[in-house]
């Protein structure tokens, strides 16, 4: 018999789509069905179905409750009908419904199957609010190290407006059109777009991971990057803190070019990074001089070494940070970011 006072509540939901049955698709929401002795003579709770999460269609119109849930007979996920005949079936032991495997064409089910996203919040309400943090700094203050770092080690997720363009451009997302004439044509795509992307970005892994604390890498670049931002999200919301990685040029030159050696970018260069160093300055820094007079600004100096940085970058989003995940020992590949160990193939 399943504890049931042991088990968490169920929170998530699960969108069905792509069924040969109309009926089998929608929302399937928590289940509300009382707790009862399955047919393996487990007794379910709130919530659950032989010991694991079960759901009901969310406009309740399924002769079977749960719909979704587990069978623990044969080991299996199972999706109903809406006359509560089983359609699909997916044997897994999984504590949540597989949603990269295909599923199984049951009895009264029909080609093809469906495809199962898992939501961490209701998606027929607001997705809650994003906590984000802006990451600034000069070509080779260690943007996209300390953010990797951040990502890997403490949880958080590294989104970079130029990854999401791209990513756009070549899924042909509804703005990949002209996201291609602007680029094409040598010129910034449209404010209103990157934010857009970083918007939708933000929600998805939010609904599909629970997990809701950003680092936007290299945003706001400019003033009219921070005005698309407010038509978003609205002036009324806070303005978010920014982590500002300071370094003198001279440190970043010197790292530009050590970085040139295996990087393979083409702008990894004196030239192009000179250029790229007088952009900044030009267009981020009036930004970041902004943020500095509102109390929204938190300096790093890059310059040192990277283990004092990351320590830095640590203590500035502890806030926000897994305290469990901030005490996991350095992975590999963080061991590599920091310097201490060598990249791979350079032989020290």
């Amino acid at each position: 018999m399943v504890e049931t006072n042991a088990l968490k509540p169920n929170t998530f939901f699960l969108e069905v789509s792509g069924a040969g049955l109309p009926e089998v698709d929608g929302l399937f929401v928590p289940s509300t069905a009382p707790p009862t002795e399955s047919e393996s003579g487990t007794v379910s709770s709130l919530g659950y179905w032989n010991g694991k999460m079960a759901w009901d269609r969310a406009d309740g119109k399924s002769s079977r409750r749960p719909a979704l849930s587990y069978s623990d007979s044969y080991k299996s996920w199972r999706i109903c009908r809406l006359d509560g005949h089983l359609a699909y079936d997916m044997t897994s032991e999984d504590e949540l419904p597989p949603t990269d495997a295909e599923w199984h064409v049951y009895k009264m089910g029909v080609a093809p199957a469906p495809k199962l996203v898992l939501h961490h919040h209701d998606p027929r309400q607001p997705c809650p609010k994003p906590n984000v943090v802006f990451v600034l700094g000069g070509p080779g203050a260690g943007k996209g190290t300390m953010c990797e770092l951040a990502e890997s080690q403490l949880g958080w997720t590294h989104l970079s407006t130029g990854d999401l363009l791209r990513a756009e451009r070549e899924a042909g997302g509804p703005a990949a059109a002209t996201i291609e004439e602007f680029i094409a044509a040598g010129k910034l795509v449209p404010n209103e777009i990157v934010v857009t992307l970083l918007s939708n970005a933000m929600e998805t892994v939010t609904r599909r991971t629970g997990k809701s604390n950003f680092l936007l890498d290299g945003f706001p670049r400019s003033l009219d990057n921070l005005e698309a931002w407010y038509e978003i999200f609205g002036r009324e919301a806070e303005l978010p803190k920014m982590l500002y990685l300071e370094c003198p040029y001279d440190v970043l030159e010197k790292r530009i070019m050590g970085r040139a050696k295996y990087s393979g970018r083409s702008d990894d260069n004196v030239e192009s990074m000179k250029l790229r160093f007088d952009t900044f300055k030009a267009e981020t820094l009036p930004t970041v001089e902004l943020f500095k007079s509102k109390g929204r600004c938190v300096e790093v100096d890059t310059g040192q070494d990277r283990e004092t940085v990351y320590a830095l970058v640590v203590s500035h989003l502890a806030e926000y940070t897994d305290s469990g995940l901030a005490a996991n020992p350095l992975t590999e590949r963080a061991e590599v970011l920091l310097g201490l160990r060598p990249y791979p193939g350079t032989g020290g």
